[in-house]
């Protein structure tokens, strides 16, 4: 292509680096890509290692506490795509001890706006540390209906299906109502969630019952007994 009649040089390909198979049984060296270093860290590993980390030091100085969130999701069976951060239930009581915990190991906690709750970092990852779900204080019993599973290779009590289902669509309100970002959730571990309970706890407010009708409509659950 030419500009005021002046011939401009072609461009030159970029330089590939050339890989070449061993062919007589010695390893041969391949140097990585240049681009290689700059590679976007893998968010949902970075989640889950704090995740690991946290409930590791909660275990240690034995702290009642379930892992909630996403990651619960995850330790359930559900997506490993993980954006947003680690969450912890821990009993109203306990917050200034796990609190002492932490810092003790030598991570910062923080002290939000929002009364329910901690928050800490680790790994560069958002740690949330949750005494109230929905409202409503974390208890002793939903502590107690945790399930221990491994959460990538550590094991860890891990809120119940039902008790995770509850908190998300009872958080819904007429300023919060992402029902998309629940959906995959109440799919992944729908078999395992005791659906009676979580009508009998919340399905009575407009949010959380336009979710199961919803769900109900999809086929993700079976109507309610009774209903059309």
């Amino acid at each position: 292509m030419t500009h005021n009649g002046e011939e401009t040089a072609p461009a030159r390909r970029p330089e590939v680096t050339e890989l070449r198979l061993a062919t007589d049984g010695t390893d041969q060296q391949v140097s990585p890509a240049p681009e290689a270093s700059n590679l976007p860290q893998d968010r949902s590993q970075a989640i889950l290692e704090a995740a690991k980390q946290i409930g590791a030091l909660l275990k240690r100085a034995s702290h009642p506490f379930a892992l909630a969130g996403s990651v619960a999701v995850y330790a359930h069976g559900g997506s490993r795509y993980l954006q947003h951060d680690a969450d912890f239930c821990v009993l109203p009581e306990d917050a200034d001890a796990v609190a002492a915990t932490l810092r003790e190991a030598g991570l910062a906690v923080r002290i939000p706006p929002e009364d329910w709750l901690l928050k800490t970092t680790c790994h560069g990852q958002n740690v949330d540390i949750i005494f109230a779900l929905a409202h409503q204080p974390v208890t002793k019993d939903m502590l107690d209906r945790a399930h221990t599973l491994p959460v990538d290779s550590v094991l860890m009590p891990v809120l119940s299906p039902t008790d995770l289902i509850r908190s998300l669509i009872s958080a819904f309100s007429e300023h919060y109502c992402d029902f998309g970002s629940v959906l995959p959730v109440a799919r992944a571990v729908r078999e395992k969630v005791d659906w009676d309970t979580v009508r009998a706890s919340c399905g009575d407010q407009p949010m959380p019952a336009a979710f199961l009708f919803l769900l109900e409509r999809l086929n993700v659950i079976d109507p309610q007994e009774g209903q059309p």
